[in-house]
């Protein structure tokens, strides 16, 4: 079966439509559009300017078919946890804030003076952030929200298109799981929890899983974008579900890395793992394509490296990433470290002058370079991915011997090396856009044209290259890794078995 696709990868600094055709044995993909993504800052908060990012969608749609001829389906996925609320008629209430709003600042004691940490934990087994859905309700809770309290229907953010090109109205799974609201042992929305956190779970709708086809565009949009009999084939909405879906991983030994905006380090597990392991590490439980489980744990990701350049451009100092990749090539190694995580780098007035106090207060020598700057950075990164993968064999009792490094992350070859060197282990890098080839594959499963998440992953090996990162003088990294720790607080662990 041949066929084309269209899939929408939303980003939180920019979105995407890409073109895939299928020929029956290979994938081809060319992007058809592109657009800026990022927050509207408001006196009251940070927003998502959500109607011009559907004019964006129907501007692709309009291009796609322009260039393609006709196309046989249409996906949408974004970022988790933000959402939009709905009201009598399905009107939009308000703008849907954006998940770095610090209106949900000490929201977490609030919470757990309702329900214990462990308690949500059992009931979700994700991991505690403060812009988890879960948390952003409660932040409006708290503050009396007047939108809260007209709310018919709660509805995530690619799902929230998906309503506007087609009518139909679900919360797609993958995206329900990074709520911080899914009970991942009973498939299901965890209500005991929320009804103890008093918050109306008459807001949510039935979770419908990947793949489900929805139906056509509505006539309208058909009509404005002459796309007409396209199905709206429902992807793994969450963009790093939808990234899983395309690694190229063969056998059991392997961990990705979705690398972008956010970093993603994790595996692929038949069951979650919900135990107080897992809770200490902070680690997460969401679901991927065929309820396979993502255990994985979020690392900050290259926002530090974007903020830099945001601020020294700010200054009227502009480096492309290119430039500033080659400055931090050029840079001595291994001079100070940070914990990418730290609270003080969510949102950041001056993400360099975080950075420099940062090392100031644990007593490390500042950056002085934008290239030792973005050093420091990368190397932060790779170290908290030899953490994080170190706790993930501790957990699973095996090592994990290949690395994949996926999304648009994968294209910095440095930070790809750096993992290689101070991991001790291959990385294969690619395919950067695997969001979207994984929103396309999930299409293609959905329409019948592929059988199996494994089928598809065999389509990527055969479709995308990689790129391969053997380790270097890995030795030099051990002193640097318990340097790194020791910024953590916590002990270095013995490495899994071979």
């Amino acid at each position: 079966m041949a066929g084309r696709m269209l899939a929408f990868d939303l980003g939180a600094e920019s979105g995407r439509a890409v073109l895939g055709e299928w020929d029956g044995q290979r994938l081809h993909t060319q992007v058809a559009h592109r657009f800026p993504n990022g927050p509207v800052r408001l006196p009251d908060g940070m927003y998502w300017d959500a109607l011009r990012l559907f004019e964006e969608i129907k501007a692709g749609l309009r291009l796609a078919r322009e260039q393609a001829g006709q196309l046989d389906s249409v996906g949408v996925d974004t970022w988790g946890v933000d959402f939009a609320l709905l009201g009598r008629g399905d009107v939009l209430l308000g703008n849907p804030r954006h998940y770095r709003d610090p209106h949900t600042e000490g929201i977490f004691d609030y919470a757990f003076a309702r329900v214990s940490r462990e308690e949500i934990f059992h009931a979700t087994g994700i991991q505690f952030m403060r812009l988890n859905t879960l948390f952003q309700l409660l932040a409006l809770q708290r503050n009396r929200s007047p939108i809260l309290e007209a709310a018919e229907t709660l509805i995530m953010m690619p799902d929230l298109f998906h309503f506007w090109l087609s009518g139909r109205k679900v919360v797609e799974l993958t995206n329900a799981s990074t709520t911080q609201m899914y009970d991942p042992v009973a498939r299901n929305w965890a209500k005991p929890m929320l009804d103890k956190l008093a918050l109306s779970t008459r807001l949510l709708l039935p979770i419908t899983p990947p793949g489900t086809v929805l139906g056509s565009l509505l006539p309208q949009v058909a009509e404005e974008t002459n796309c007409h009999n396209l199905r709206i084939v429902v992807p793994a909405t969450h963009d790093t579900a939808s990234a899983v879906a395309a690694v190229p991983g063969q056998g059991n030994d392997w961990g990705y890395i979705s690398s972008g905006t956010w970093s993603l380090v994790g595996v692929e597990t038949s069951q979650p793992v919900i135990d107080a392991r897992t809770l200490a590490y902070n680690f997460t439980n969401e679901i991927g394509y065929g309820h396979r489980v993502r255990l994985l744990k979020n690392v900050m990701g290259l926002w530090l490296v974007q903020e830099c350049r945001r601020s020294w451009e700010r200054a009227g100092q502009s480096y492309s990433y290119e430039e500033l990749t080659r400055f931090a090539e050029a840079a001595p190694p291994r001079t100070a470290f940070i914990e990418p995580d730290d609270p003080s780098f969510l949102l950041p007035i001056s993400m360099p002058s975080a950075i420099a106090e940062y090392c100031r207060r644990t007593g490390q020598p500042v950056p002085d370079t934008p290239g030792t700057f973005v050093r420091v950075c990368l190397e932060s990164l790779a170290l908290k991915y030899r953490w994080v993968i170190e706790r993930l064999e501790e957990l699973l009792g095996k090592r994990l011997n290949t690395i994949h490094i996926v999304g648009g992350g994968a294209q910095n070859r440095l930070l790809n090396q750096l993992t290689a060197d101070c991991c001790n282990r291959l990385v294969l890098a690619g395919p950067v856009e695997a969001t979207s080839i994984g929103n396309l594959l999930v299409q293609m499963l959905g329409l019948g044209w592929l059988n199996n998440l494994e089928e598809a992953r065999t389509v990527v090996r055969h479709s995308f290259p990689m790129e391969r990162f053997e380790p270097r003088s890995p030795a030099v990294w051990d002193d640097a890794y318990s340097r790194f720790v020791s910024l953590l607080g916590q002990p270095p662990r013995q490495p899994a078995p071979m």
